[in-house]
């Protein structure tokens, strides 16, 4: 019972877990106001805001408010941000946009009845742009700081 009650009292993990949930439950809700809901959008990447952002942002700004700037877990933090929103902004967008292009030539490819490159179309949404990438980092911070000031000390 102590762990548990030491899991649903740490701050900084109910503020990263929190940030995720939120980013994923605005994509569903901005989805489906597009008419574009899948069930697939419940944990999938991609999409505005991102979550990717939301969960590390909420990570290291909880993490700077429990324990401030200046021991090792802010950096640790930070810089676990950093690369995560890199790697989303960078490399998973760019297996997006390659994505994109080859499931183009498996749909000629089908349209002119020849074999397909890939049996199935790949994932288009992988990544993030810098506007996702803002808006994950916002709600990362907003809900980093509302939970650090909802959860009482233990």
């Amino acid at each position: 019972m102590e762990i548990l009650l030491g899991f649903i009292t740490n701050k900084v993990l109910v503020s990263a877990a929190a940030a995720w949930f939120v980013a994923q439950a605005f994509k569903m809700v901005l989805d489906a106001a597009k008419g574009e809901f899948t069930a697939e959008r419940l944990a999938g990447g991609g999409g505005m805001p991102s979550a990717h952002s939301a969960t590390v942002t909420g990570l290291a700004a909880s993490t700077a408010i429990v324990y401030g700037g200046d021991g090792f877990e802010f950096p640790m933090a930070l810089f676990l941000a950093i690369i995560v929103i890199y790697d989303a902004m960078g490399v998973r967008f760019e297996t997006g946009q390659q994505a994109k292009a080859l499931n183009k030539l498996r749909c000629r490819d089908l349209a002119e009845n020849r074999e397909p490159i890939m049996e199935d179309d790949l994932k288009e949404k992988m990544g993030h742009t810098l506007p996702e990438i803002i808006a994950g980092c916002a709600v990362g911070i907003i809900i980093a700081i509302l939970i650090c000031n909802l959860i009482p000390e233990v």
